[in-house]
């Protein structure tokens, strides 16, 4: 195992940055997940690591050498990309054994390093099979052989997921985390389903448009986004987001006052936005005599509502706009145009600058 740093990492294609000033570390047995939408980067810069493409700046450190130039034979780096790439007139066997032999390296430890990872990976029967006799998961695990019997110092996944169906994901998702616990071999993993990378990750990194956004555990990264982005990026369903006007440091909510942090920033912006997630909204039965301290209260009317299966996605109308909350599918759930109250606690809100988007809580940034 090693440690990988990243310093001040750009990737430039025909003018245009894909990566931008980008530093990180990796560590130890650390499950890294990279997510972000479509061209913010993640794939580039896993390509970056693997050596498949040069960096335009900044280097690459591995335990404190730099390999930035290195070709990608001598970072002893495994790749799992999101087609598998498999030989389809090789048998399983030649495939997992296909880059030993570019490497030339001695014969007679073939086997034993097959066997071992036949074993780990269930293979043992399948060896002598073509991938076009395989099933997804089963090619999906030739891969992940192949990689792993290089016994590289960092694994690099590329979307392996997604050529899967919904119960195939989930079963090799649980295969990856048991293997992951088992070698403790570093590994970086990008995908664009952030609820796979909240399942699987140590830390989370976000990427937007070649920047790195946030990176920290996914708890933090959930309960303490750096900013507008991360926190529209994270969870599922999306958070609520509204953009309201505000005044010396506070904003209000049908006669409901909601006080901004105590800072100079705070008390100089004109607008904010203003985020709740629908867990965390929740009907009242009845409407409170006198409101309880540290809650807001909004009069709603019901729209539509999705089945999830335990709950209810409700959509509603609200003096603020459209507003989504979860409710247990149980009992009478409101119907399409009634009236409901809700409510949610003003600690459970996250606010950002109306003019460059950052929490308003930035000892809440970084983890």
């Amino acid at each position: 195992m090693s440690k990988i740093r990243i310093e001040n990492v750009c990737k430039e294609f025909e003018g245009s940055m894909a990566v931008k000033n980008l530093s990180l570390e990796i560590a130890d047995g650390e499950f890294l997940v990279l997510v972000g939408p479509s061209g913010c980067g993640k794939s580039t810069l896993l390509r970056l690591l693997a050596g498949l493409e040069q960096i335009s700046s900044g280097r690459i450190l591995q335990d404190g050498n730099d390999i930035s130039l290195l070709p990608p034979r001598e970072r002893n780096f495994s790749m799992i990309f999101q087609n598998y790439a498999l030989f389809p007139h090789m048998t399983v066997e030649q495939n997992i054994t296909f880059g030993m032999r570019m490497r030339k390296e001695p014969k007679q430890q073939y086997r034993a390093r097959v066997d071992r990872v036949a074993e780990l990976l269930q293979l043992g029967a399948l060896l002598n099979r073509k991938p076009g006799k395989l099933s997804g998961g089963q090619r999906q695990r030739v891969a992940m052989a192949r990689a792993i019997v290089r016994d590289p110092s960092l694994f690099l996944m590329d979307e392996p997921l997604s050529n899967l169906d919904a119960r195939l994901r989930n079963e090799v998702r649980d295969g990856i985390m048991t293997l992951h616990q088992q070698l403790k071999t570093s590994t970086v993993y990008v995908t664009h389903d952030q609820m796979e990378a909240m399942t699987m990750a140590d830390r989370i990194a976000v990427l937007n448009n070649g920047d790195l956004q946030q990176i920290g555990a996914p708890e933090t990264l959930y309960a303490h986004p750096a900013n507008l982005f991360v926190a529209g990026f994270i969870g599922m369903p999306s958070m609520n987001i509204f953009k309201l006007p505000c005044q010396s440091a506070e904003l209000w909510v049908e006669d409901q006052r909601i006080a901004l942090p105590d800072t100079e920033e705070a008390k100089n912006l004109s607008e904010v936005y203003l985020g709740i997630r629908p867990e965390h909204i929740t009907e009242c039965s009845t409407e409170p005599e006198i409101p309880e301290a540290g809650y807001l209260y909004l009069q709603a009317s019901v729209t539509h509502r999705e089945l999830l299966g335990a709950d209810y996605l409700n959509h509603v109308s609200t003096s603020l706009g459209g507003l989504r909350y979860l409710r247990e599918n149980r009992g009478e759930a409101p119907q399409k145009g009634q009236q409901v109250r809700l409510r949610f606690s003003l600690q459970d809100l996250h606010l950002f600058s109306g003019t460059n988007q950052q929490n308003l809580h930035r000892e809440t940034h970084h983890a």
